[in-house]
């Protein structure tokens, strides 16, 4: 693996180019957000063959003040699975006393034995290791590339890691931010931690500006969480494998049903959605397994939310 620069001026250099693709021109401020609780990483069980639908729903009674980047961040979720799930409900100002059902029950897009998949296409990250002799799985919401700027899809690994990065800010971009360097704190957008993508310019980093999660606002780099970042900062080796993929429709099986979850194309990749739909469960091999009406349903919904779509009469 090729070392990382030391040198000032090769950092610098590495830096403006990491800026570059790993911030937003809309990324400058963040609204308040108001503080609760936010949930701790959750190992799921699963099962390549049986299993592989993961969590469970929740559901949320909205309080005064809060928002969907509250309800979004304190369940782990990025802001595009509510907007998704509730497009018409204004997500700054949700009615006290609704109560919403949260989409924390979700379809695996594959499984791998160890290592990471980020599915572009429902803007998460899945992360795949043993705990002890069983394989379990944890995920994060991210935030990917505009579409100007979209995140790169392919076979990576865990690079170069730093902690508390300098951002050398490019010449395109110090009208906005109106100084360079930016130093390590709550100014710079790289946030704490930043996980290289092999030797690629591209990395996994944290944010100032947490509402940003669940969005296309990078510049092709993979936005977390704070608390999020600062988990996976500590857990994953070098060379840990990362593959990056674009699938969303996932179909998976949970207890001998069938579930199906649906995402919209935020990259606008895919010419007839609902003919790509059909080809995705032939390749299943669930077709004659499923209720065709409840699963054309969902491909023109595309909420996000994992549904079981088993054919009523059909019997393992």
């Amino acid at each position: 693996m090729k070392q990382p620069r030391t040198d000032r001026a090769g950092s610098i250099a590495y830096m403006i180019v990491v800026a570059l693709f790993c911030t937003s021109a809309d990324a400058s401020t963040a609204p308040m957000i108001r503080k609760s609780a936010v949930a701790a990483v959750t190992s799921h069980p699963y099962d390549p063959q049986t299993r592989t639908v993961i969590g469970l729903p929740a559901h949320h009674v909205v309080e005064t003040g809060d928002t969907f980047l509250d309800i979004a961040r304190n369940f782990k979720l990025g802001f595009n699975e509510m907007e998704a799930l509730y497009p018409r409900i204004d997500p700054w100002i949700p009615p006290s006393g609704t109560q919403l059902l949260i989409p924390s029950q979700r379809v695996l897009p594959r499984t791998v034995e160890s290592g990471i998949i980020i599915n572009l296409a429902e803007l998460r990250l899945y992360y795949y290791f043993k705990a002890g002799p069983d394989p379990v799985v944890q995920t994060f919401p991210i935030g990917i590339g505009d579409r100007g700027w979209p995140t790169p899809l392919g076979s990576f690994s865990v690079g170069e890691k730093r902690e508390n990065p300098t951002w050398y800010v490019p010449p395109s971009l110090r009208g906005k931010y109106g100084v360079d360097p930016i130093p390590p704190g709550p100014k710079n957008p790289l946030g704490r931690y930043w996980i290289r993508l092999s030797q690629s310019n591209y990395g996994i980093h944290g944010t100032n500006n947490p509402w940003s999660v669940g969005r296309q606002v990078t510049h092709g780099c993979i936005r977390l969480y704070p608390e999020d970042i600062e988990y996976l900062f500590g857990v994953l080796q070098p060379g840990t494998p990362i593959t990056i993929i674009y699938e969303p429709i996932k179909i998976g099986l949970l207890a001998s049903r069938i579930y199906a979850e649906v995402h919209g194309d935020p990259y606008e990749r895919i010419d007839d959605f609902m003919a790509y739909g059909v080809r995705r469960l032939q390749e299943s091999q669930m077709k004659g397994k499923v209720d065709l009406d409840r699963f054309r349903q969902l491909l023109e919904k595309q909420s996000g939310l994992a549904v079981d779509v088993t054919w009523p009469d059909w019997r393992p």
